[in-house]
């Protein structure tokens, strides 16, 4: 009698419309996984699907509705969830701040990500080596100014993260952060100043290589391929011209 052959590894992962997102997509196809790409825009999800073999999923992650309705399409096995989607809105000071864009924020980086985790845990918990892995932010361990309202977020997505892996450490789910520094993106930045070209492209200029999206797609992809006893708790990634938060270099001409 043949044996049954092994069922493909599964991964969700959440924001794949673009950016980070869409990039661990493509990588963790291109790895094997059969990947559900889930976020907003339908037809970005729909286009990547098509492209990498994977299953299209409309879903934002702050509706409890509609991530029923992932876990729904999901089923009763999953091997990684990576919580990718995520956002900063606005970089204003404290005392000038937007509350909308601090709940925004809030919303879509620690409740989105929190329910998200509560609906899938049951499927990763059943694949016997499930994974979550939630993508922070070097702005969640630094503060600085202009910032507060997506540090505060990303700092939430930290201590999320830590909590849950004290709450899973007899569960054979692995739980782990990247966090990244300067990355940049096509839709990051523009979107955190409403559309604003000048402001996004400020961000990054005089620096000459930044990281990308696939830049930490690859090493997104290398935590989740680690041996189900190794537990990547958490790795942050910059670009070389960035030593900290504060201090990038940039040439300019």
């Amino acid at each position: 009698m043949s044996e049954s052959p092994t069922p493909r590894r599964t991964a969700v992962v959440t924001g794949a419309s673009s950016g980070i997102g869409a990039a661990t997509a493509r990588m963790l196809a291109a790895e094997g996984f059969s990947v559900f790409c889930a976020a907003r825009r339908a037809d970005r999800v729909e286009a990547l699907a098509d492209e990498i073999g994977g299953t299209a999923v409309v879903c934002d992650v702050t509706s409890e509705e509609s991530v029923a309705a992932l876990a729904e399409l999901v089923g009763g096995r999953l091997d990684v969830l990576v919580n990718n989607a995520g956002g900063a809105f606005g970089s204003t000071p404290v005392a000038q701040a937007d509350s909308d864009e601090w709940r925004r924020m809030y919303e879509v980086n620690v409740i989105g990500l929190m329910q998200v985790t509560r609906a899938l845990l049951p499927a990763l918990v059943a694949s016997g080596a499930g994974m979550i892995l939630n993508v922070g932010s070097t702005a969640g361990r630094t503060a600085y100014e202009g910032g507060a309202g997506y540090t505060a977020a990303k700092h939430g997505t930290q201590v999320v993260t830590e909590t849950l892996r004290l709450e899973l450490w007899d569960q054979p789910v692995r739980v782990c952060e990247i966090a990244p520094g300067m990355v940049k993106t096509d839709e990051f930045a523009l979107v955190r100043f409403e559309g604003d070209r000048e402001k996004a492209e400020a961000v990054y200029a005089g620096v000459a290589e930044p990281l990308t999206a696939e830049d930490v797609a690859d090493a997104i992809t290398w935590m989740v391929t680690r041996p189900p006893h190794v537990n990547i708790d958490e790795l942050v990634i910059r670009p070389r011209a960035q030593a900290a938060q504060h201090k990038v270099h940039r040439v300019f001409e």
